[in-house]
């Protein structure tokens, strides 16, 4: 008997056929074959949202050969991805293929391992229809919002715009923080800071706390400069000392969030960098001496489950490389949060034995960070808590003068030591708080011990406002907030960022003036769109219909029928209203007018248009010019889009010079016929001048640090 396997990656096709064998053929849906046309609306809302699926673009030659094979074979089985979107993949290519929707011919890998595999294949179901209903749901949300919205909100503000249901309340998080930076007021405060030697001679700093009155809060110069007089002169005892011991416990496993948090902090991967090398890792890679193997689990969860082999296993590993001892007494389990799905197991390395260095020839210099960030992390969840020994030591100030009044000035030092190095000796987890924990090392201190003062120094501060979000942050901010689901973060951030609502400055994301204008709208005409709790019912209710708790059709009614209603009231409110944005305006003075032109946005992109319309009509062309030079006759060269939206540069002289590349200009000039050189793939530098053809290697750009 001929059995056919269809899965989503034709990455996985070998893995998988070196397990089962001969009888088996494994082909690939290259993810969705079936989708709704974007040309137009393809939802019939009048009949209860009914879907008007097409097969996708260009997949027509793939699906006549999946019906080939599927009329040549005995069995099918669909083994797309485990998570909504693949149930509603292998539903639309159940349907597309005339397979029985309720026959038991779905299956999953969690892992793409033998032992994943053969338990994929052992507990085959029929279609879970409540999770293929749960994502048409999301589907046909987000396509009855982004094609109604959009239109709405470029005409009022900006041609081509796009509103997406999450991805707006994304980009508000975003301006609401930058909001909140620009209405905070800093205070003012400052710190008395104080170097003593210890009776050991080693240095250690304190900090000023309070006087014989309790706590002081010191907010202006004058009052630090009275302690500093106040204490001219001063003995220093230390008399108080307290001493114990703390618990550090290990970070859980990865889930889809926190991994990408960690991606981020560690590694500086953006999301979707994070996500593809993690899709890498998960469909197999060709493991010298191995052959090719999968070696994370599916990397879209959110539960913190482990299996009990993959526990024992890692055991196995810590008490040969650690000892016995980095085993805590019990072991140690985590509970995941209360809207977890649990559909899959934590992230972590499909056979844990397979250390990060065994493998890292095999690897690409990303797929080895990651792997090893997550090889570690599971690990360490399960090693032994790390144990500190703390001291924090009172010392008090005063002048003989003062002491005999009862009068005096307290500071404080606090620290820790290992006592136990625990997980510690191979992972810990990075925060966006970059203070340290628990202070630093102290030398040794008793009670009555005496100190001399080094140093003391009034320092000045200001409260500092909120921090602007990082991917890392936002990602934590819309898991704490229920926005989205695991597997679209990465894509939510992906989406702001390229629609122009979000800029990324260094690590920081910081919103546009589009963006903000955008968010304005939404806020004042669609509040429940860009509300952060309305969003998260969203996501509540679609996991209601996922679990089959809800019906997915009252659930689209219950938004929609509100929605449209409030879309209509707006159009009406707002028929003559225009919004102009400032960073829309250019320094180019119209040549038949002299107003300053508006950049605009049309069916091919963007242009120069003057403002007097219809007065004047004058419009032209943007150009981006770069202060490179054509090679050919010496004019600026630009930049410019290809019809698929690919950049590229070109002379300004077109058509009368021809001259085109890929390659990036710089501010560099060729030292042998003085003429611009551009960057190549590679990091060269090459003079594109014929009769030259100079090169030479990038300079690598110095770190600040070195």
């Amino acid at each position: 008997m001929s059995k056919l396997i269809i899965v989503e990656s034709p990455t996985k096709v070998k893995t998988i056929k070196k397990y089962l064998g001969k009888d088996y053929d494994v082909t690939a849906s290259m993810g969705h074959v079936r989708d709704l046309p974007a040309a137009r609306l393809s939802v019939d809302i009048k009949h209860d949202f009914a879907p008007k699926y097409a097969v996708i673009k260009g997949k027509e030659k793939l699906v006549k050969e999946l019906k080939e094979k599927v009329e040549n074979s005995d069995e099918v089985y669909l083994a797309t991805d485990p998570d909504r979107e693949g149930e509603a993949i292998s539903w639309h290519l159940a349907t597309l293929l005339e397979l029985d929707t309720e026959k038991q011919n779905r299956i999953t890998f969690h892992e793409i391992t033998k032992s994943g595999i053969e338990a994929g294949m052992k507990a085959p179901r029929s279609l879970d229809m409540d999770l293929v209903n749960a994502q048409q749901a999301r589907r046909i949300l987000d396509r009855l919002v982004g094609y109604k919205l959009s239109p709405f909100i470029s005409q009022k503000i900006r041609r081509g715009l796009s509103a997406g249901r999450v991805q707006s309340v994304a980009v508000r998080l975003i301006v609401d923080r930058e909001n909140e930076i620009r209405a905070f007021v800093p205070e003012e405060y400052w710190t008395l800071d104080a170097k003593f030697n210890a009776p050991c001679r080693k240095l250690f700093s304190a900090s000023f706390t309070g006087d014989e009155t309790g706590k002081v809060k010191i907010t202006n110069k004058e009052q630090a400069d009275s302690y500093i007089k106040r204490l001219d002169g001063a003995k220093y005892t230390v008399t108080s000392l307290k001493k114990g011991t703390r618990k550090k416990n290990p970070a859980p496993p990865f889930i889809t969030s926190t991994l990408q948090q960690e991606a981020s902090r560690k590694l500086g991967f953006q999301s979707q960098r994070t996500m593809r090398t993690a899709q890498e890792l998960y469909e197999g890679v060709d493991i010298e001496g191995i052959g090719t193997t999968g070696l994370i689990t599916y990397m879209r969860t959110d539960s913190l489950r482990i299996s009990e082999e993959a526990r024992a296993a890692a055991n196995e590993y810590i008490k040969s490389a650690y000892g016995e001892k980095y085993l805590p007494e019990k072991p140690r389990y985590f509970k995941s949060r209360s809207n977890a799905q649990d559909g899959h197991e934590a992230i972590r390395p499909a056979v844990p034995s397979l250390t990060p260095e065994r493998v890292k020839s095999s690897l690409s210099s990303d797929q080895y960070k990651l792997y090893s960030l997550i090889w570690k992390r599971f690990i360490a969840s399960l090693m032994a808590s790390c144990v500190q020994n703390t001291v924090k030591a009172e010392i008090t100030g005063a002048t003989e003068e003062d002491m005999a009044n009862g009068k005096f000035c307290l500071f404080s030092a606090a620290g820790y030591s290992i006592k136990f190095d625990g997980f510690t000796a191979l992972y810990e987890e990075s925060s966006d708080d970059e203070d340290e924990e628990g202070g630093k090392k102290l030398p040794e201190l008793n009670k009555g011990d005496n100190l001399k003062l080094k140093e003391l120094n009034g320092n000045q501060h200001f409260t500092q406002p909120p921090a602007r979000y990082t991917e890392a942050s936002l990602i934590k901010a819309m898991e704490e907030n229920g926005i989205g689901r695991p597997s679209t973060y990465a894509t939510i951030i992906t989406t702001i960022t390229k629609r122009d609502y979000v800029k990324r400055q260094a690590k920081l994301l910081v919103p546009t003036e589009l963006g903000e204008a955008t968010t304005g709208l939404l806020k004042e005409r669609f509040p429940k769109i860009v509300n952060a709790k309305f969003t998260a019912q969203m996501e509540t209710q679609l996991d209601d219909v996922g679990e089959g708790n809800a019906d997915y059709v009252q659930m689209l009614h219950g938004f929609y029928d509100e929605f449209d209603k409030t879309l209509q009231k707006a159009k009406e409110d707002m028929k003559d209203v225009k919004i102009q944005l400032e960073e829309d305006v250019t320094d180019i003075p119209c040549e038949k007018c002299g107003r300053l032109m508006i950049i605009k946005t049309g069916r091919f992109g963007r242009f120069l248009a003057c403002p007097g319309y219809p007065d004047c009509k004058n419009a032209k062309p943007l150009v981006t010019k770069t202060n490179a030079k054509c090679p050919k006759c010496g004019a600026s060269v630009i930049e410019k889009k290809s019809k698929k939206g690919h950049t590229f540069f070109g002379c300004e002289s077109w058509p009368d010079c021809d001259f085109m590349t890929w390659d990036k200009p710089t501010n560099e000039t060729c030292p042998q016929c003085g003429k611009s050189l551009f960057k190549r793939k590679g990091g060269i530098l090459a003079c594109l001048n014929e009769d030259c053809k100079f090169e030479k290697k990038a300079e690598r750009k110095k770190k600040k640090d070195e």
